[in-house]
């Protein structure tokens, strides 16, 4: 088993509750980490044996253009469409950030982080 980390994945969305967070957007940060058998790809330098992080790369930003209410269900889109495209995930868990939330006070960040294994 091994693990692939995609962190600080800078993107520019239109999430949250707040009419004016559809309207304006915000700044959002979005770290993956997905373990998965490396063995076979380590012996054999072949890119079609592993995840590959050009592809987690464009899943999380065709999911984070998507607007939606909440973080958690952009979350689990990533979640999903990781575990339906890529069959050599075991586990993974994504950590989505608005950057500098609207929420009445001086808050670097807010952060939710799901994590799911694949079903057998």
């Amino acid at each position: 088993m091994g693990i692939i980390k995609v962190e600080n994945i800078r993107v520019f969305a239109y999430h949250g509750c707040l009419k004016e967070e559809t309207k304006i957007g915000s700044d959002y940060r979005v770290d993956l980490e997905v373990k998965a058998d490396l063995q076979n790809s380590a012996k054999t330098d072949k890119l079609s044996d592993t995840v590959d992080y050009v592809f987690l790369n464009r899943i999380i930003k065709e999911e984070m253009e998507i607007p939606s209410y909440l973080l958690e269900t952009v979350a689990r889109r990533i979640l999903d469409r990781i575990f339906n495209e890529d069959k050599l995930v075991k586990k993974a868990t994504v950590w989505v950030s608005k950057l500098n939330p609207p929420i009445g006070g001086d808050v670097e960040r807010v952060t939710i982080k799901m994590t799911d294994k694949r079903k057998k």
